[in-house]
């Protein structure tokens, strides 16, 4: 089995075990990353904090729909 190096942390990791994350756009890669599982896992923390969305501001007297 191949051994490859994470794009985070660069730790050698056998294939089997890697992550590949890839982002495309209208059909075409943008970006692709191979990922250890620590950095995999901190990937996706990474993501679901910035997904999550702001709550509203709060200004008195006026109300705003969500």
């Amino acid at each position: 089995m191949a051994n490859v190096s994470c794009d985070d942390c660069g730790k050698q990791v056998t294939e089997a075990l890697s992550r590949t994350v890839s982002l495309s756009v209208d059909g075409s890669e943008v970006d692709a990353q191979t990922l250890c599982p620590g950095c995999f896992a901190d990937w996706i923390d990474r993501y679901e904090r910035r997904m999550q969305s702001e709550p509203a501001p709060a200004v008195e007297g006026i109300d705003f729909v969500e």
